[in-house]
């Protein structure tokens, strides 16, 4: 786990030169937000800025290019999902790791996820089923691959694909906090304790079962994910032991 003391930021633009930035030319405001959103929240859970950074806003702004008002409100969003502590005249912060939190965690996402994913595989359209056909073949090719940076943005994309095809505001809101959180962790520790390919199978199992409309296998696909992650979150927990 990581225990940095708290330092500055000190980073150049090339810190989130991954994935690259769109043409901002006639962007509209909500569509700035959600680029500065998707690459600092990626940025984030894939440690480029690491749990224990203090950064600021300007800075921020400097790396993605994108102005202070949309900026601020993908900040803003990112502090609901427990990404990012706002800290009053100091700057904005990136918390710790917390193991114990982390299967707190794991606790309400298998309920709340099993309501969404049943509810996506009932409620998705045609088009949905296909990009949950389509994710289901980028988790398999994965496994192949053991890609972990096109893991985790398959996985975002999952993630995001079964919020909006579950059609349920409530259970968005309460799973969306707890997405980026799951991922940063196991980005964290998976080259310890986990199996990136045995993960992209489950995944790709999971997507299957939803783009076919079976809500019986896709539940009983995301408990075998969810047991997959709660062995693998313990593991952690043994090894920062030793």
């Amino acid at each position: 786990m990581l225990q940095a003391d708290l330092k500055e930021a000190e980073m150049d633009s090339s810190t989130l030169k991954s994935p690259p930035l769109p043409s901002l030319t006639g962007k509209s405001k909500a569509k700035l937000t959600d680029i500065a959103y998707q690459q600092l929240e990626e940025a984030i859970v894939t440690l480029r800025i690491p749990p224990g950074m203090l950064i600021s806003e300007q800075s921020l702004s400097e790396m993605t290019g994108i102005g202070r008002t949309p900026l601020r409100e993908a900040v803003q969003r990112l502090a609901r999902e427990h990404l990012i502590l706002v800290m009053p005249q100091r700057g904005l912060l990136i918390p710790h790791i917390d193991i114990g939190k982390q299967l707190r965690l794991l606790e309400t996402r298998r309920e709340i996820e099993r309501l969404v994913c049943r509810s996506a595989a009932k409620r998705a359209s045609e088009q949905q089923r296909k990009g949950f056909a389509r994710l289901a073949e980028e988790f398999n090719a994965v496994a192949i691959e053991n890609d972990d940076v096109t893991f985790m943005r398959s996985d975002r994309e999952f993630n995001e694909l079964c919020l909006v095809a579950a059609k349920n505001e409530f259970a968005e809101s309460a799973l969306r906090s707890l997405n980026g959180l799951s991922r940063r962790f196991w980005y964290l520790h998976y080259k310890q304790a986990a199996d990136l390919p045995e993960m992209a199978r489950l995944h790709a199992s999971l997507a299957g079962a939803i783009a076919a409309g079976d809500s019986v296998e896709t539940a009983r696909s995301l408990d075998r994910l969810i047991d997959n992650i709660e062995s693998f979150t313990k593991a952690t927990v043994l090894l920062d032991q030793l």
